[in-house]
């Protein structure tokens, strides 16, 4: 089996690039700068190292998982959102399913009122890291205070030698109402467009990944602008269905998480890496397997009640195959 899978892996040359939202990855200890309370030992939800480590493994033996039937492997790039710190991400890292994947990883910490980040998990034999910097989107409540979100991640290198340019993102949840919040989520939208203007005008011609939990669908505003205004192709387009999707609320299905492509990666160049195909991973061990959320993400938390789960999003990934 190992064989045909190096074989497959020598011929193909392919290489899965993952997002995951992983649900309020916490650690035990209280963060005096941050509203992490519900996430310790002795407050409602019991926070305690026992799950904090069952989570840890679940998430490990999923992203372990992640495109591995396409190509043989774990993926070599994973999106993160919702973890707390360094600490957290390290904590997984070491991991049995992770430990041996050669990961390392690209964090910065954030004003998000929550202490949640985005981060770049990378494997250190396929992808080699020359820059990495963080975009702060300035909002405000309705009070005219300034509303602290996650930042927008942006991480330089190079795949198997070819450049690439990978933009990490968590923008504005719902929480208000869809129409109330949409405006936060358009901000980060054009603070995007504006990045990848950037990284053309140093170069052209450049390949970039946009990848996050954008809590709006690809039919919503703020992603058929990005689209349409850096000419991206988002296959996260055709995924979404009555009855499958990243994230279930209020009896439907959303795809808030998606990985976009720039055209670039459809020029049919020898030796470089072209898009092959995209898709949700949504295994049977990620699902609630009865019950009237059957189907559903197994999540952590329903509430404050403890579940037991992975997490309350899919995972999502693309496939690249090298010519």
């Amino acid at each position: 089996m190992n064989d045909s899978i190096e074989d497959h892996m020598a011929e193909h040359n392919l290489r899965a690039i993952a997002f995951y939202n992983v649900e309020n990855l916490f650690d035990i200890y209280d963060d005096t700068r941050t509203y992490d309370d519900d996430f310790l030992p002795i407050n409602v939800k019991k926070w305690t190292p026992k799950r904090y480590d069952n989570k840890l493994r679940k998430l490990g033996y999923t992203i372990s998982n992640i495109g591995k039937k396409e190509t043989g492997n774990h993926p070599a790039l994973v999106g993160l959102a919702e973890v707390e710190n360094a600490k957290v991400i390290e904590d997984l890292l070491a991991t049995n399913p992770l430990k041996d994947c050669h990961y390392k990883f690209v964090h910065y910490n954030s004003l998000d009122e929550r202490g949640i980040d985005v981060a770049l998990l990378y494997d250190t034999t396929a992808f080699e890291v020359t820059h990495s910097e963080v975009f702060r989107i300035f909002l405000e409540n309705s009070e005219g205070l300034p509303d602290y979100t996650r930042d927008i991640l942006l991480v330089s290198g190079l795949l198997d030698g070819e450049a690439i340019h990978v933009i990490i993102n968590h923008w504005s949840s719902r929480r208000e109402g869809e129409k109330e919040s949409e405006p936060k989520r358009m901000a980060a939208s054009n603070k995007v467009t504006e990045i990848i203007a950037r990284l053309r005008e140093a170069s052209d011609g450049v390949k970039i990944i946009v990848m996050g939990d954008f809590n709006d669908n690809p039919s919503n505003n703020s992603m058929k602008q990005l689209v349409e205004n850096s000419n991206l192709f988002n296959p996260m387009e055709t995924l979404r269905s009555f009855s499958r999707g990243t994230t279930y609320h209020n009896r439907q299905w959303n795809l808030f998480d998606q990985i976009i492509v720039s055209t670039s990666f459809f020029d049919n160049t020898p030796n470089r890496f072209e898009y092959e195909t995209a898709n949700i991973f949504d295994e049977d061990f990620l699902k609630i397997p009865k019950g009237k959320f059957k189907g559903s993400p197994f999540r952590t938390y329903a509430g404050k009640k403890y579940a037991g789960g992975y997490s309350d999003h899919f995972p999502v990934y693309a496939v690249f195959k090298k010519n």
